[in-house]
């Protein structure tokens, strides 16, 4: 299915965009960012989105612009030479070329390559002598996009629903000695099938993610560059997370960290599985894992700060002797809980010390309690929930529960 983006779904985007603006006085918005490109105009075609203050916004499209032209909701033109961009933008926008005032415009510095933000502001000024400045903007469109729309949510649900199948079509094959590379391509082809585009976008600087992680014993634990609870060992330093070439074996702990993205839109989910049993430590470690996701399940609801949360989750797993393995182990534990999750894996706001802004209602988080024990293996548990007024309410489908398979 070709799905295009519901023209009052961008309209609502941008309006709320220029909201923001206003509240911090920018005169606009310069957008250069694939995902949120699409994200404001249902295209990702190669350009710039330049969103005024008050106004109609427009798409500057280098290649391919007869795409964008099919595909954009809001008004669409060529680019034209890149060297002219600035005179380009001043005869739409004339309020950002008059004598006065210097003109601050957002950005995204977080993701925008300094080099090319170095031309942009040349490119911009042309003759003016800096009077135009880009600011950092990237907070704001980070912010606009906590809170999601009934269009976004279906989507993430629909995602939800295609891992919750793929997984049961695939567990079947999961056997001792099947290697975890052979396992996940298998469980890759029922995603694809089902309509998963094939790539988890991320927006964190070099971070990159697979479509998951499956990691069974000794290598799920094994360090990673990878901003998360586990990496797992991967197939070379050329790839240094997810599945590697070792034989999945009886009683070791089995990691399925795996997502889907339709629409652009991503799910995330974590399962532990098992050959036989777990042994006895590691059992009780998934245990706990499951009575603080639904501890946190219980608390997650509008108002209450994302800090608190993850604050409660560690006084648990300390609780319970395990504040060493939480979220990692030694230097690589990660300090966080969860994360928004939306057109990337990343969003914000994120479970952890830092973000004290109240939960919305609409925003859709990924909590993964998770427990990481050195040369034995991963343990742990993640479902995604939607903030509404009632509290959350659970979008993963594949039931809560240790994944047992008969050795």
């Amino acid at each position: 299915m070709y799905t295009r983006l519901p023209a009052e779904e961008s309209t609502i985007r941008i309006q709320r965009l220029q909201e923001m603006l206003r509240d911090h006085a920018y005169s606009g918005c310069l957008v250069t960012q694939n995902v949120a490109i699409y994200y404001l105009t249902g295209s990702m075609q190669t350009g710039y989105v330049y969103v005024p203050q008050q106004g109609e916004a427009t798409y500057y499209v280098r290649r391919s612009v007869e795409r964008a032209m099919k595909e954009s909701v809001v008004r669409t033109v060529p680019l034209g030479a890149f060297r002219s961009f600035g005179q380009t933008l001043a005869a739409a926008y004339p309020e950002i070329s008059r004598s006065g005032e210097p003109v601050r415009i957002a950005t995204e510095l977080d993701v925008l390559p300094a080099q090319l933000y170095l031309k942009l502001v040349a490119i911009l000024n042309g003759n003016s002598e800096g009077r135009i400045e880009l600011v950092d903007g990237s907070a704001i469109l980070r912010r606009l996009r906590i809170v999601k729309s009934d269009y976004e949510i279906h989507r993430i649900e629909q995602a939800a629903s295609v891992v919750a199948e793929a997984l049961e079509a695939s567990l079947g094959e999961l056997r001792e000695g099947i290697t975890e590379l052979a396992w996940i391509a298998g469980l890759e082809r029922e995603l694809r099938a089902r309509g998963h585009i094939g790539l988890m976008r991320m927006r964190g600087y070099n971070q990159e993610i697979m479509t998951g992680m499956v990691g069974a014993g000794a290598s799920a634990a094994e360090p990673s560059y990878f901003d998360g609870p586990a990496g797992g060992r991967g197939l070379g330093p050329a790839a240094p997370q997810s599945v590697s070439q070792s034989p999945i074996r009886t009683g070791e702990p089995i990691l399925i960290d795996i997502g889907c993205c339709i629409d652009g839109y991503v799910i995330d989910q974590t399962r532990t599985a098992v050959i036989g049993e777990l042994p006895a430590d590691l059992a009780e470690a998934y245990d706990t894992a499951e009575l603080i996701i639904r501890r946190i399940s219980e608390r997650i609801r509008p108002g209450v700060r994302p800090s608190t949360l993850y604050a409660e989750a560690l006084s648990m797993a300390q609780g319970a002797g395990l504040g060493a393995h939480f979220m990692g182990f030694g230097a690589d534990q990660v300090r966080f809980l969860g994360h928004g999750i939306g057109l990337e894996i990343d969003e914000w706001p994120v479970l952890a010390a830092s973000f004290d802004e109240p939960l919305e209602p609409g925003t859709v988080l990924a909590v993964e309690p998770k427990f990481t024990f050195p040369g034995r293996g991963v343990v742990g548990i993640e479902n995604c929930y939607l903030v509404t007024e009632e509290g959350a309410r659970p979008l993963t489908r594949t039931p809560e529960q240790l994944i047992q398979i008969a050795p």
